[in-house]
């Protein structure tokens, strides 16, 4: 019998006898693009795609098509990149609220990342980060779409977030008896440090934490300060040595001044910012993710989903004056990007937001660019996403129209491409 070694060695050799496969060449053509990166509007764009990633970008009417290239003719369309949503939970359903999620059994959650991932991806968003899950159920989501055993954007994945006890990163929806602690809890800079370990361990390429009580967790103040900023501090110190980034939920101005100078990289909703800390963020190039446009469905949804009068009391106080911030934050010059907190309201309804941004205060390429090329520069992806460029993946949005125009436009997309590959 041959050894392992021999069969490896044998296997080997025969690799590399077999001839390469073909890369696959696709042309995307539409009538016009939006250069988020140059902030231009260019005609008669033509995109190459090989193998998955941009390869070179032209005047359409100069290209002659035929051979092996397949062409992809957005003909009357404008093509933009793929959007990113920096802040989803796709394992979790807006339609489910408070106590109604204990009726349905853990493997539900996973079970429905899956519906809620092709969603989002029809939607027009090809790369989302999503900042907590139960059970690391966006890694494994993140691995059925990485290995084409799902559809879906491209995941930068949390797995569990990280909080103090009885906070808004633990359970506080059970009594003593059915005591049931997050296994994300932390009560010290010490055990931060080592959760930011196994986290990364198991497959999280950001770290999330709570850095605030939110509206949608039981017996907390929503503004109220959990994590000391030593602890956010070890936290970021941690996750930056291995060279992975942190979001921060935060809506109280003490909590989000205390993110900011532990050196957290994305402060998310900032609902309750103080001139003086929106300066602070502004001076240190701090990113603000701001959900401003799920206060339409969580009120007008009321209890109906199952949601619990006080969460619904929290953002009858938080929602306006998050949208208030926002406009101060953006005169503040505080860098923006995009996110949704999708899971929060229906998955795919994700594009809604960019009209909120421009009616408090962002320009329509502002908002553009806050889901493009600043959300890869916060995701640290910029050589990935974010851009129609050479270098990048393949991952364009086609609208009817012109988005600079009307961002509304974004709601609805024609045409989704992710890595040169027409998904709708």
């Amino acid at each position: 019998m041959k050894s392992v070694r021999t069969l490896l060695a044998s296997l080997a050799l025969t690799a590399a006898a077999a001839p390469p496969a073909a890369a696959e060449t696709v042309i995307v053509t539409a009538d016009r693009m939006v250069d988020v990166l140059a902030g231009k509007v260019v005609e008669h764009p033509a995109v190459t795609i090989v193998d998955g990633r941009i390869t070179g970008i032209a005047d359409a009417r100069t290209i002659k098509f035929g051979g092996d290239i397949k062409h992809i003719d957005l003909g009357g369309k404008t093509i933009l990149p793929g959007l990113i949503d920096m802040h989803v939970h796709l394992t979790s359903l807006a339609e489910i609220g408070g106590y109604r999620g204990l009726q349905y059994t853990d493997s539900f959650w996973s079970a429905v990342g899956v519906a809620n991932a092709k969603k989002t991806l029809d939607a027009g968003f090809t790369s989302v980060r999503n900042v907590g899950a139960a059970d690391f159920q966006d890694v494994g989501l993140r691995e059925a779409i990485d290995g084409g055993w799902a559809i879906g954007p491209r995941i930068t994945t949390a797995g569990l977030a990280i909080g103090a006890t009885g906070g808004h990163c633990d359970d506080n929806s059970l009594p003593p008896s059915l005591d049931r602690k997050s296994p994300g809890v932390v009560n010290s800079p010490d055990e931060a440090r080592a959760k930011v370990r196994w986290l990364h361990k198991y497959g999280a390429q950001v770290i999330k934490i709570c850095a605030t009580g939110g509206v949608f967790s039981l017996g907390d103040s929503v503004g109220g300060q959990q994590l000391s900023l030593e602890e956010m501090k070890a936290i970021a110190d941690e996750a930056h040595m291995l060279h992975i980034k942190v979001a921060a939920h935060a809506h109280g101005d003490e909590g989000i001044r205390a993110a900011i100078l532990a050196g957290i990289d994305t402060i998310e909703h900032c609902s309750l910012a103080s001139d003086e800390t929106l300066k602070l963020a502004a001076q240190k190039r701090t990113w603000f993710d701001m959900d401003i446009y799920n206060d339409d469905y969580i009120l007008a949804t009321g209890t109906a989903n199952g949601t619990e009068q006080e969460s619904l009391d929290k953002e009858k106080i938080i929602g306006l004056k998050q949208r208030q911030t926002f406009q101060r934050a953006v005169k503040a010059g505080v860098r923006m990007i995009f996110g949704t907190d999708a899971g929060v309201y229906p998955h795919g309804d994700n594009g809604r937001q960019f009209a909120k941004m421009v009616e408090w205060g962002m320009t329509p390429l502002g908002a553009i660019r806050a889901a493009t090329s600043d959300a890869a520069e916060a995701l640290g992806q910029t050589g990935d996403v974010g851009a129609i460029a050479v270098g990048r993946y393949g991952d364009i949005v086609a609208v009817d129209g012109d988005p600079l125009a009307d961002v509304r436009l974004l709601e609805k997309v024609s045409a989704v491409i992710k890595g040169g590959v027409r998904v709708k």
